[in-house]
């Protein structure tokens, strides 16, 4: 899986977007934004979750923290993260490098109104050391995510 899947599904629905693959880590929110030049927030992390029996993707700007109160309600049950071989083991791809492109098996996939801020963002592509340009509103198309408010506003 990981960036092969990744370029493997991008090639067959979007064949237009290219993932840039960097020397350096960007495994962590900070390092993708330092990697790519851009302020942290453009960073698109994909959070893995789960509410009760269920798996779930979530995509945010980086800057953003997830507001438990608002996640239950739209999700309809507590929200945890899944461990880091847990994420690996269902989407394919390692902590750092998780997006929703690429999956093994369909996960639903939300993105949180914050990606909006901007009319591109980046998101992993499925390495700690790769990613992609993507308008938020075309990366929730390609993976037919729901739109949800779950998190804090920024500061």
């Amino acid at each position: 899986m990981t960036l092969a899947s990744v370029r493997a599904d991008l090639a067959a629905r979007a064949p237009d977007l290219a993932i840039v693959e960097l020397d350096v880590s960007t495994a962590t929110v900070a390092e993708a934004a330092a990697g790519h030049g851009v302020e942290p927030a453009r960073i698109a992390k994909t959070l893995s979750l789960r509410v009760g029996g269920r798996v779930v993707l979530l995509v945010v700007r980086g800057d953003a923290r997830l507001d438990n109160r608002k996640a239950k309600a739209a999700f309809g049950g507590k929200v945890s993260m899944l461990g880091a071989e847990e994420v690996e083991a269902i989407t394919g791809h390692p902590v750092g490098g998780v997006c929703p492109f690429g999956l093994p098996t369909p996960i639903p996939v939300y993105c949180d109104i914050s990606l909006r801020s901007y009319d591109e963002v980046i998101p992993a592509a499925g390495s700690t050391r790769s990613a992609l340009r993507i308008a938020p509103e075309r990366m929730a198309e390609l993976t037919g995510a729901t739109w949800v408010d779950v998190c804090q506003a920024p500061e």
